[in-house]
């Protein structure tokens, strides 16, 4: 009878186990997928920042003027 008892422990840590991997999965998909949309949000972003850089670089009258600041 111990031998089932014994079993029935390892199996029911062994179940435990798994539950809390496959949450662990679950929350480290989750945290990856989040990353990934922010990720192609930059990338967007950095492709949109270039484009308006090459912009100005050959146009130069598009760039705003900035007056200097204060302590000039």
């Amino acid at each position: 009878m111990s031998d089932i008892t014994d079993l029935t422990a390892r199996m029911v840590t062994l179940e435990t186990t798994i539950t809390f991997q496959d949450q662990a999965i679950e929350e480290l998909n989750a945290a990856l997928a989040e990353h990934f949309k922010q990720i192609e949000a930059l990338k967007r972003e950095l492709s949109n920042l270039g484009s308006q850089l090459r912009d100005v670089e050959a146009h130069p009258a598009l760039a705003a003027v900035e007056p200097p600041p204060p302590h000039y």
